[in-house]
């Protein structure tokens, strides 16, 4: 690339100029117009959910690249929407820049958001540029879900299985493998880079629709959420929704076999329910139709507990080797928090 335009600025092509390079990760029929028009399929219902990511917040060159920034960014977003049942139509982008930001950078968080969202079929469909003095990325997501399929927080019932797609605490183990290059002496090269693309690169599970939708009853109210904000918090929020409680047994959450070789088990158990950001499904079902769904999702996924009445959600042990624990929210990342 030519040095000169690897370095020039946002403020030196000024608005007109970076829609015009940014454009080009647009499909060309759908933009243009003062608004993009979606269409969605007959007896369907829109979904639409909003992400706001702030650098120095969600994102920093210290950890993320502007190509892995943008994947985050969509992933998360689409994980939103798999959480509801939904399939995926669009987004929009809303970005506040300082003028002296890279062309070149924004380029690269565009490309990275394109990369992830052509994985889905999924297209930017439009937006909005404005001056910032920090760098604040705001997507909106489209995607529309049959009514009966709509997945909710609140309609958890008690005797529901809790299941969980995928393991937990492998994005919180690659951001402090990032920030502390001398933690996890004991991972080989390929273990860490696998820790280190959970975070950089997560993949929303609108893969496990399909099997979910092929596998139920219909219609079958579901509840569930994703866990981008940490296992504890998702179990936690279907639980206040639904006015119900929890009970989950600690050795039944999946975390990463390579937690063994540098962790230990309190600090794979803090990883996997607070550490947040695995966007992984939580979901509360039938016991016959969530052991069908393990089976069908292979040996990540696990009935980790089931739904009881009250409103405690707690975290015990059947070998007794530990006390039992309520879990609560005060212990993952809230914004605003003391």
């Amino acid at each position: 690339m030519n040095s000169e335009l690897f370095s020039q600025q946002v403020q030196d092509i000024g608005e007109q100029g970076l829609l015009e390079r940014l454009q080009r990760f647009c499909p060309p029929e759908i933009i243009g117009d003062d608004a993009a028009v979606l269409v969605t399929a007959p007896e369907q219902s829109l979904v639409v959910t909003t992400d706001v990511l702030v650098d120095g917040v969600h994102f920093s060159n210290v950890t993320t690249s502007p190509e892995d920034a943008g994947w985050r960014a969509a992933a998360a977003n689409l994980s939103d929407l798999a959480a509801m049942g939904a399939t995926p139509l669009g987004i929009t982008v809303g970005l506040g820049l300082p003028g002296e930001v890279r062309v070149s950078w924004v380029e690269q968080l565009y490309q990275g958001m394109t990369e992830c969202l052509k994985k889905y079929n999924t297209s930017i469909v439009g937006g909005d540029v404005v001056r910032s003095p920090v760098t604040t990325l705001a997507i909106t997501a489209f995607g529309q879900v049959s009514p009966h399929r709509i997945i909710r927080r609140s309609t958890a019932v008690v005797g529901d299985a809790i299941v969980i797609t995928g393991v937990h605490g492998a994005s919180r183990a690659g951001l402090e493998l990032l920030l502390h290059p001398e933690l996890g002496q004991h991972l080989n090269d390929a273990e860490r880079t696998a820790l280190i693309l959970t975070h950089q690169r997560p993949q929303p599970r609108l893969d496990v629709l399909p099997i979910l939708w092929k596998i139920l009853p219909c219609p079958m109210p579901i509840s569930g959420m994703d866990s981008s904000d940490g296992l504890a918090d998702a179990i936690i929020q279907i639980c206040r929704a639904s006015g119900v409680g929890a009970v989950l047994e600690r050795r039944k959450i999946p975390v990463p076999k390579t937690f063994n070789h540098w962790l230990t088990q309190e600090q794979a158990l803090e990883y996997a329910l607070y550490g947040g950001e695995d966007f992984e499904l939580v979901l509360c079902l039938p016991k016959e139709s969530a052991s069908a769904l393990v089976q069908h999702l292979g040996e990540d996924a696990a009935i980790i507990g089931s739904i009881t009445s009250g409103s405690t959600v707690l975290l015990q042990d059947e070998q007794k080797k530990f006390p039992d624990q309520v879990l609560s929210l005060s212990q993952g990342f809230q914004h605003f928090g003391q």
